[in-house]
C-alpha cells in the first residue's frame, strides 16, 4: 500500500485506528434513522461507468468525492451487492459522469437494476474508452487506484487520467437532498 508523504505534516500511516477503549455499539443506530440524518447532507448525483467486453456498464452514484491534488485522485462508495461493479473492477477503469439538472431521467434510469440502463441514451467514448453520457456538467477518466471494504460498501478510488467540461444545455449540477432530486438555479450564492 502507498503512504501518502506529505511534507508539511508528519509521515501518517494508512492503517486502521485502535478500538477506543469506550464506545457505543453501533446497533444503537437505527438504519432509517441514520438515512434521514445523511438525507440532511445534499451531494451531488454522478453515474459511473465503464466498457468491458462490447458492453457499457454503469450506475448511479451519489458519494463520489475528491481525495488528492497530486496525484489527482476520486473516490466513490458502491455496495458489496452491486451487480455492475465487478464488471467496472474487470475493466479497470471507469467515468465519472457528473449530471446536470436536466438528467433527472438518467440518474432514475441508472438506478435501477435488471433494465436496459442504456436504452435511449446518448454517448461517446472517452480516451480510456469508457462511456461519456451526452449532456453531463463534467466527466473524469480514471483507473482503479485502490479498492477499500467498509461495511456494506467498497470505497474505490480513481487516479484521475483525463477530464473534460462537456457541451450542456443546463450548467446547474444535479443534486440530492431530504430524498428528493433539487438544484440550485433558484438561488444566489451565499
Amino acid at each position: 500500500m502507498v503512504v501518502a508523504n506529505c511534507s508539511r505534516r508528519p509521515r501518517m500511516s494508512c492503517t486502521q485506528y485502535p478500538t477506543p477503549t469506550m464506545s457505543l455499539s453501533s446497533t444503537a443506530i437505527e438504519p432509517r434513522r441514520f438515512r434521514e440524518a445523511l438525507g440532511h447532507y445534499a451531494s451531488g448525483i454522478t453515474v459511473i461507468t465503464s466498457h468491458i467486453e462490447g458492453q457499457p456498464i454503469g450506475f448511479t452514484c451519489q458519494s463520489f468525492h475528491s481525495v488528492s491534488m497530486s496525484p489527482p485522485l476520486v473516490s466513490f462508495s458502491v455496495m458489496c451487492s452491486s451487480a455492475s461493479y465487478p464488471k467496472i473492477r474487470r475493466a479497470g477503469r471507469f467515468v465519472v459522469n457528473i449530471l446536470s439538472d436536466e438528467q433527472v431521467r438518467i440518474s432514475n434510469q441508472f438506478a435501477q437494476r435488471g433494465t436496459d440502463k442504456w436504452h435511449d441514451v446518448d454517448w461517446r467514448e472517452s480516451p480510456l474508452g469508457n462511456p461519456i453520457i451526452a449532456g453531463s456538467l463534467h466527466w473524469l477518466d480514471c483507473e482503479i487506484h485502490a479498492e477499500h471494504a467498509a461495511g456494506d460498501h467498497l470505497i474505490v478510488i480513481g487516479e484521475v487520467k483525463a477530464l473534460d467540461l462537456q457541451e450542456a444545455a443546463s450548467t446547474q449540477p444535479l443534486l440530492y437532498f431530504k430524498g428528493q432530486y433539487r438544484n440550485i438555479a433558484a438561488h444566489g450564492a451565499v
